[in-house]
């Protein structure tokens, strides 16, 4: 197991000197947060990504996240010149010694919180989501009105995308991603590249858009799709077990089995009712996923790839990216690291 945590790059405000510092932690979770979605990445990007964490004393232990273009989504007529893309940006990567890439195929919206600050009894603050405060979010004027998407889209720009999905349902979003997976896997098995999905946060649809990377079936879909070790998961605690009804340490236990997770986030969630809840610190005891299950089905199953502690409170004061302090997830990293000793 390679515990890591994520990293957004120079403008972080948790640096890599911080991050070296961590019992356990051996490597960085990044990604070229400057580049769109429909550009292939450079080799002199990657390869001054690489360079600089290395200087640290780490390793880059996957890229999250690769994005998929909308247009892969949709299914236009463009996306195979998007496709063509994304496998110049696999090759690039799998130059400078990349194995593992994380993507979603969450349409328009990556994962959704309703409140980055919620305030728990400790003191400290949290992510929160809830379903019926979301259908309160007027997206007339874009996501300027969404927690943590005050920049992504225009609301002329978002309604624009929303009604280009209006004729995609499930299935047909099922389609567009066998496509781009029948384009993308073998190639990426050819450059030693295993390519992880998120699961979809939250696993339901959101503004009517819709989802499918959302329990276990559909992680068993996804696998069969293509029949590759290149066509796996990156299985989030914190986004399946957000769904009642999802199994995690069997989940983990079955997939972990047959080699298809190759990354896992690590986060633990209190349930405060149907489609609301909020995050927690990482130990068991404090929300109500069962973390030390998951870490035991996974040693079982000799997990080797990426693991790194997932969104983290804001505690002792500490100002930053919601979600991505330094204080809580380092905890959690250390929680983590103890339980993967213990279970030898």
């Amino acid at each position: 197991m390679k515990l890591s945590l994520r990293w957004y790059g120079p403008d972080d405000p948790v640096p890599l000197q911080y991050i070296h510092q961590i019992p356990g932690v051996t490597g960085v979770v990044s990604s070229l947060h400057d580049m769109t979605p429909d550009a292939a990445w450079p080799r002199e990007s990657i390869e001054r990504m690489v360079d600089q964490i290395a200087h640290h004393g780490l390793e880059l232990a996957a890229v999250e996240s690769l994005p998929v273009h909308e247009d892969i989504k949709l299914g236009r007529t463009s996306r195979d010149r998007h496709i063509d893309n994304y496998l110049t940006s696999l090759e690039n990567l799998a130059a400078f010694g990349v194995t593992t890439v994380c993507y979603n195929f969450m349409p328009v919206f990556d994962w959704t919180r309703t409140d980055l600050a919620y305030p728990l009894a400790d003191g400290s603050t949290c992510l929160r989501y809830d379903h019926h405060d979301l259908s309160r979010i007027d997206l007339s004027r874009g996501t300027r009105d969404l927690p943590g998407w005050s920049a992504a889209f225009s609301g002329k720009a978002l309604e624009s995308l929303r009604q280009a999905y209006a004729g995609i349902d499930e299935e047909t979003l099922w389609d567009h991603l066998s496509y781009f997976l029948s384009r993308v896997i073998p190639e990426a098995e050819r450059l030693g590249l295993r390519l992880g999905i998120h699961p979809d946060d939250p696993p339901w649809s959101i503004f009517g858009l819709p989802r499918i990377m959302v329990d276990g079936d559909a992680m068993r879909r996804l696998i069969r799709i293509v029949d590759s070790p290149s066509n796996g998961i990156s299985l989030c605690t914190g986004s399946l077990g957000a769904k009642l009804g999802n199994d995690l340490p069997a989940l983990v236990d079955e997939l972990a089995e047959l080699d298809r997770i190759v990354f896992m986030h690590v986060r633990n969630i209190h349930f405060e009712g149907d489609r609301s809840f909020h995050e927690t610190a990482h130990p068991t005891v404090c929300g109500d996923l069962d973390i030390l299950a998951i870490l035991k089905s996974l040693h079982k199953n000799g997990f080797r790839g990426p693991l790194r502690p997932d969104h983290g409170r804001m505690i002792w004061g500490e100002t930053g990216k919601p979600g991505y302090g330094l204080f809580d997830r380092a905890l959690g990293a250390a929680y983590l690291h103890g339980i993967w000793e213990a279970l030898g």
